[in-house]
């Protein structure tokens, strides 16, 4: 049987204690993962610091051809990488290779932003009596990064998380998800053959509850990533202190469907959207708001979409759902929706269960203080709901402590820019669904769903520091 270690210092060490690895999806033990301690932790940090003395010297240049590097291995191994994406996280292999070349096109756009790192002039004699001053600004990198990442992209997700830190000569402290380590472990092999300095990238694998505490808290450490959940990000945001910190917390996304949408030709992207990846995505569409006068045929036709999907396993290519993350999960989704029914919910097709899979799911006749709506459900699970004015349904939409991404369809430009304007999310995406992103946009949530932006650039804000500098050009 397979058995990780962890990376630290350019070196694979093994560790006292393992835990078990199990497949999603066949239950079967995957690997002995290396379970990491609060000194290993701690070893890795000064590993980071001291690396990062050195890297963050190098030239733009430098740090950009080890990014396209990485770009190239990853394009020649994408086929393996998906396999590990199946067996880890059981991901379907379509679904996986879709990440892979998202997490490629992540890296790319890390390198070409490491050459892109500019600043500005301030015009100093805009103040009284200044003269003969010239001012200017740089971003300057922080030090050692903590990130600490989730299951459901573990390759991109690390990648936004790595790609901006490296960009700018950070040094990175990663702790990946207990249930996908493999992903996070085949990236220190890449970036080692990629150049990468010894120390600059450190991975440590195991508890979060038992090792955040040191990569939150730790001195050396200035700013901190996550992804997860928002009660472990709000207890983060506590501990960080005067760190910086980015948190995306995840959303419950909703799209509105007014009655000028041609229903044909966007029912199969919402449903792709509401159970890609068995609905375990952050802007997984779990909120259809349907307007009345089309809400009959737009929720047939969804349905009847739904119904075609492949359940089974991650490495056929025709799987187009299969197992959730863990039984506990698949648990926890059937008796909220089991709770739901009581409360006079309909389920119009799915809660179906095994052990490992919930079926995709669609529910009809829901209110809004049901979990199905208002919490997160990370699960192949949607609602659709009537509404009659689009006032009602921007209401509707905001109704909810999150607000990562959400959607609309119109083709009234007047009513999608009142959307744009009034519906309380991070992003809003016309005439497309929620779960749209690409990995250069800015992406981050208001109210419980984040702080913070990621996306290349803006990671590169918050990984950065801005340094101001004047030069007195006259001696007097």
């Amino acid at each position: 049987m397979k058995e990780t270690r962890l990376w630290i210092n350019g070196q694979w060490e093994s560790t006292e204690n393992t835990y078990d690895l199990q497949s999603p999806f066949s239950g079967e033990i995957l690997a002995k993962v290396a379970k990491a301690n609060k000194s290993d932790v701690e070893r890795a940090i000064i590993g980071a610091h001291q690396a990062f003395q050195t890297f963050k010297g190098t030239t733009a240049y430098d740090r950009a051809e080890i990014l396209y590097k990485v770009v190239d291995i990853m394009r020649a191994r994408k086929q393996e990488l998906a396999e590990i994406l199946a067996h880890e996280a059981a991901k379907p292999i379509s679904a996986g290779l879709i990440e892979l070349d998202r997490t490629i096109a992540t890296y790319q756009f890390s390198a070409e932003a490491a050459k892109g790192s500019t600043g500005e002039t301030v015009p100093m004699d805009a103040a009284p009596g200044v003269t003969d001053r010239i001012g200017y600004t740089k971003r300057v990198p922080l030090g050692v990064v903590s990130a600490i990442t989730p299951f459901n992209f573990p390759f991109n997700l690390v990648a936004h998380k790595l790609g901006p830190a490296f960009a700018v000569g950070n040094s990175v402290v990663l702790k990946p998800a207990t249930q996908t380590p493999l992903s996070a472990l085949a990236m220190a092999e890449i970036f080692k053959e990629a150049g990468l300095p010894a120390g600059v990238l450190q991975i440590v694998t195991g508890s979060g509850s038992e090792l955040s505490d040191m990569l939150v808290t730790h001195p050396l450490v200035k700013k901190v990533t996550f992804t997860g959940s928002g009660a472990v990000g709000l207890k983060l945001k506590e501990k960080v202190g005067l760190r910086k910190i980015t948190l995306e917390l995840g959303s419950n996304a909703a799209l509105i469907v007014e009655p000028s949408t041609p229903i044909e030709k966007i029912v199969a992207r919402a449903v792709g959207g509401a159970f890609g990846f068995a609905g375990q995505v952050c802007i997984s569409l779990q909120r259809i708001y349907v307007q009345k006068s089309i809400y009959n045929k737009f929720t047939a036709a969804f349905v009847e979409q739904a119904k075609k999907l492949q359940i089974g396993d991650p490495l056929h290519p025709a799987t187009d759902v299969s197992a959730m993350i863990h039984p506990n999960e698949v648990a926890r989704i059937k008796a909220w929706i089991e709770e739901a029914k009581a409360q006079g919910a309909v389920v119009a097709t799915g809660a179906e269960f095994t052990d490992r899979t919930c079926s995709p799911t669609v529910m009809t006749n829901v209110r809004a203080d049901m979990k199905v709506v208002c919490e997160e459900t990370f699960a192949p699970i949607v609602s659709i709901i009537p509404y009659e004015t689009l006032d009602e349904a921007i209401e509707l939409v905001n109704a909810s402590e999150l607000g990562l991404n959400a959607g609309i369809y119109t083709n009234v430009l007047t009513d999608a820019m009142k959307a744009a304007e009034l519906v309380e999310a991070g992003a809003i995406v016309i005439n497309d669904i929620p779960t749209f992103r690409t990995d250069n946009m800015p992406y981050g949530g208001v109210k419980m769903s984040g702080y913070g932006k990621e996306g290349i650039q803006y990671a590169i804000d918050e990984m950065t520091d801005l340094k101001f500098i004047t030069i007195k050009t006259i001696f007097s």
